[in-house]
């Protein structure tokens, strides 16, 4: 009997998948059996390619600057010509930090486009023909700043509380027609989005302190989540945002 949580035969697409989160959720879906095709602006994993290679799956490299929604287009256009898409994640985000009084609108702009207006964007292109097979499963990345305001990062918390805004809004839309969309809220990560963080150690004893299960969130914690929500164990899962924070929004 197969596993709920087998993926063979299935390919996903990944923004940002060489790096960060993205390569754990790469990996993982790659070692849950599916093929994985990464977009990214410097897609760089030699790591994945040969893990692929050891796992007899495929892994394939986009360029893709998601900042540019003509250059989404095209790219999706041609990945979807080639290849049977069953599994989107939108992992890829950027963020900036300032005070609220100080946010340069250019940053704001450059922040929300990438963070929320590509991710409706590669939502629309992929499941459209998802949505002709009746079937796909859509994960989005939102982020504990979905519930929470943060501080000097109010680009990066307004796009991440939409992105879980968005997340319902396609379910509500999209689940009947057989496709999946939920999100993933990652707590705090060892990654290097978190580089200012982890280098402070005031700060680092102040967050670690408050996540009941004492530890930093790796790239692998998330991948698993990931998978689970694009395996055939979450077929009844429809427009949730799932905290993956060691208990963070428990405390």
């Amino acid at each position: 009997m197969s596993s709920p949580f087998d993926l063979h035969g299935r390919t996903a697409a990944v923004t940002g998948g060489g790096r960060g989160l993205g390569l754990g959720i790469s990996r993982a879906l790659l070692e849950a059996g599916a093929d994985v095709i990464i977009f990214g602006r410097n897609p760089n994993a030699a790591q994945l390619d040969s893990r692929a290679q050891e796992l007899g799956r495929q892994v394939h490299f986009v360029k893709l600057d998601l900042a540019d929604s003509e250059a989404i287009a095209a790219v999706a256009q041609q990945v979807l010509s080639t290849h049977r898409v069953d599994i989107l994640v939108n992992n890829a985000g950027t963020q900036d930090r300032y005070p609220a009084l100080d946010f340069p609108l250019q940053a704001w702009d450059q922040v929300l486009n990438i963070n929320l207006r590509a991710v409706f964007q590669l939502c629309q292109l992929f499941a459209r023909p998802m949505l002709e097979r009746g079937e796909g499963k859509i994960v989005n990345l939102a982020s504990l700043l979905s519930f929470q305001g943060g501080m000097t990062v109010p680009a990066y918390a307004a796009s991440k509380g939409a992105v879980a805004q968005l997340t319902k809004a396609l379910c509500n839309e999209w689940a009947a027609g057989g496709v999946n969309v939920n999100a993933v809220a990652p707590g705090y990560m060892d990654t290097d989005m978190n580089t200012a963080l982890l280098a402070d150690p005031a700060r680092m004893e102040q967050l670690t302190v408050r996540i009941p299960a004492g530890r930093w969130g790796q790239p692998q914690d998330i991948g698993d989540v990931v998978v689970f929500l694009a395996s055939k164990a979450a077929a009844y899962v429809h427009g949730q945002v799932l905290a993956v924070d060691g208990g963070w929004m428990a405390r």
